[in-house]
């Protein structure tokens, strides 16, 4: 089976490779593994050249495409409309075009963000989106570019895997800039100020990694949700950061946090002030128990610096 995987060097695109099963539908895997820049056994793609999308998968052919590579700065993306336009909406939508004419399938890692957060309880798969800024506006044309293109039917040719608060032990995530915030918050005797008011799930890559890999080796399409087990606030998240990596010995001591409101911390862009996915009826199909997101977390503390 021919996969090719965009955002290699990306938080999940490293757990991808590292969790690369060596067989899927009783066949070998050849993964061609890309990223802007390639080097150092990638292939160079630039997800902001659609062209260049769509010739990649007509020349190589592949099975699936996990499009696991995306424009991720959320407050960057409202000065930076366009490249995030051509990475979260025409990139999906090139690949989509291809795969119509080589027969291929593509899994298509979304996020939370194509929800307002105003409605208070877990979003369904089936629920209308409602983005409130750049970002979860390209992701969403994205979404309705395969949906049209592909369409988005159980055992299709297309799915969409909506994930929320990604992070892991390498890359940019808010589990790693919390570790170097309590550093520099202990050393400088001052709390570290964290938004308590916006609720959702954090999800490790390795998780979301073996979800992947189950949806392609049961060749699943439709719209799933997949994230790790439980609820927090950002809040929440940087106190159990704390706690756990003083426990693993990752902080001598962790910073003193105090919660503060969306208000108190203005940022560009809005976020959905509630963004917990509905995975019920994803993990079942595929098949998957889920890690509750504090044991998650301490997993891959471990792992950090390793």
């Amino acid at each position: 089976m021919k996969i090719l995987l965009t955002g290699s060097q990306g938080q999940l695109g490293r757990a991808l490779r590292a969790s690369l099963p060596q067989m899927l539908q009783n066949r070998s895997v050849e993964l061609i593994a890309t990223s802007r820049n390639g080097g150092d056994g990638l292939a160079a793609l630039d997800l902001a050249d659609a062209d260049a999308c769509r010739a990649a998968v007509l020349e190589c052919k592949p099975d699936w495409v996990i499009n696991a590579g995306a424009y991720t700065a959320v407050d960057r993306a409202e000065t930076e409309p366009e490249l995030a336009h051509a990475v979260n909406a025409l990139a999906p939508r090139a690949f989509a075009e291809a795969l119509a004419q080589t027969g291929g399938c593509l899994l298509q890692v979304s996020t939370d963000f194509v929800f307002n957060g105003r409605q208070g309880h877990p979003y369904g798969t089936d629920q209308p989106r409602d983005p409130l800024g750049v970002y979860g506006t390209t992701k969403a044309a994205g979404e309705q570019a395969i949906a049209e293109l592909l369409g988005l039917e159980r055992g299709g040719k297309a799915a969409l895997l909506r994930t929320s608060w990604v992070y892991g032990p390498v890359g940019n995530n808010f589990l790693l800039t919390m570790l170097r915030l309590h550093r520099q918050k202990v050393e400088a005797a001052e709390p570290l100020r964290v938004v308590a008011d916006q609720v959702g799930c954090p999800t490790a890559t390795a998780g979301l990694a073996g979800a992947c890999w189950r949806l392609v080796e049961r060749q699943l399409g439709g719209v799933m949700h997949w994230s790790d087990a439980g609820a927090a606030s950002w809040y929440d998240f940087a106190v159990a950061i704390g706690e756990l990596a003083e426990a693993a010995g990752q902080l001598e001591r962790a910073a003193t946090i105090s919660p503060i409101s969306t208000a108190d911390y203005p940022t560009p862009a809005q976020r959905p002030a509630y963004s917990l996915l509905d995975c019920t009826s994803s993990r079942e199909l595929l098949g998957l128990r889920t890690k509750h997101w504090y044991q998650a977390l301490r997993e891959v503390i471990a792992d950090v610096g390793t």
